[in-house]
């Protein structure tokens, strides 16, 4: 640890846990469970970022040290919450997902919702995630690299969450997975601007990433080794075939969208959320057109299929 009495004060504690000597995790509330999430704190000879500041960040009033760089992962309320926490640092978010940290309209834009759902959900954004717009924020892409002196990280664009979705691969054996989570939710692809094939080769992708430590913004938090990292991704990957025989199963007799939404292949049946049906109805729209695409649907009539 680098002077930890100086470098964490009463309001972290515990709460920082030191991977290195320069890089730590900001455990939110309930060990990261939204709506907090682990924030990384990554700390140079010249600059210190911090990546997706938590509502944890917020509620505590900041970082344990003063913070030059934000990074966003992504464009999603969570990992945006600390954004106006630092208002003298410089935002940064990949191209894609730049809208979403310059404003609301941007950032309701990447769901996709309905009027009268964004309005409510504008709403709880604003109140529950401290959503603070940043018309500064700059856009990075792949391979860019954030030099803090002597130390530093490397972006790694993994979309299908959101079109802007990164991890990034920290020095030192660090790599922050952002919202691959590797829960037993499984991924989520359910916004106008996810993409199930993106998603699918993006855990292609990391799977080939070597790190002695791998961190999830949510649940899982700080994974150490390989070993147990690719076993968590395996599982979590799975999810996404679960989810597609369970819908070829549903379609041994016609059925629409609006059937699979009223099912529910991707929120169990009491999970109440403002978006669920959303999420729901492009979920299965996505697994429907990969189904027609590999030959194993077909639509027998206007907006009804059927698994062949």
């Amino acid at each position: 640890m680098m002077n930890g009495t100086t470098r964490t004060p009463a309001q972290w504690d515990e709460s920082q846990i030191w991977l290195t000597d320069n890089v730590s995790v900001l455990v939110g509330a309930d060990g990261g469970k939204y709506p907090s999430g682990n924030t990384l704190l990554i700390q140079g000879s010249a600059e210190t970022a911090i990546i997706d500041p938590s509502v944890t960040v917020v509620a505590k009033g900041g970082a344990p040290v003063p913070v030059d760089i934000v990074v966003n992962s992504h464009a999603h309320e969570d990992h945006l919450a600390g954004n106006g926490t630092f208002p003298d640092a410089r935002v940064h978010i990949h191209d894609a997902d730049l809208l979403g940290a310059h404003s609301l309209d941007g950032l309701l834009k990447v769901y996709g919702l309905d009027q009268d759902t964004a309005s409510t959900f504008g709403s709880q954004i604003l109140e529950e995630f401290n959503y603070t717009p940043r018309p500064d924020a700059t856009g990075f892409s792949d391979g860019h690299r954030f030099d803090l002196g002597g130390m530093g990280m490397d972006a790694v664009h993994l979309p299908g969450h959101t079109r802007g979705h990164s991890g990034f691969r920290i020095d030192g054996g660090v790599f922050f997975l952002s919202d691959i989570d590797l829960t037993g939710f499984g991924p989520y692809y359910g916004d106008l601007w996810s993409d199930l094939e993106e998603f699918d080769a993006s855990l292609a992708q990391v799977r080939e990433e070597e790190a002695d430590w791998y961190v999830t913004f949510h649940h899982k938090g700080i994974i150490e080794g390989r070993a147990a990292f690719l076993e968590l991704l395996d599982g979590f990957h799975a999810v996404i075939d679960r989810r597609h025989r369970a819908m070829l199963d549903f379609l041994a007799e016609p059925k629409s969208v609006a059937d699979m939404v009223a099912t529910r292949f991707i929120y169990r049946p009491h999970v109440e959320h403002v978006f669920a049906d959303s999420v729901e109805t492009r979920s299965a729209e996505m697994h429907i057109a990969r189904m027609l695409a590999r030959g194993e649907a077909i639509e027998v009539e206007s907006g009804r299929y059927l698994a062949v």
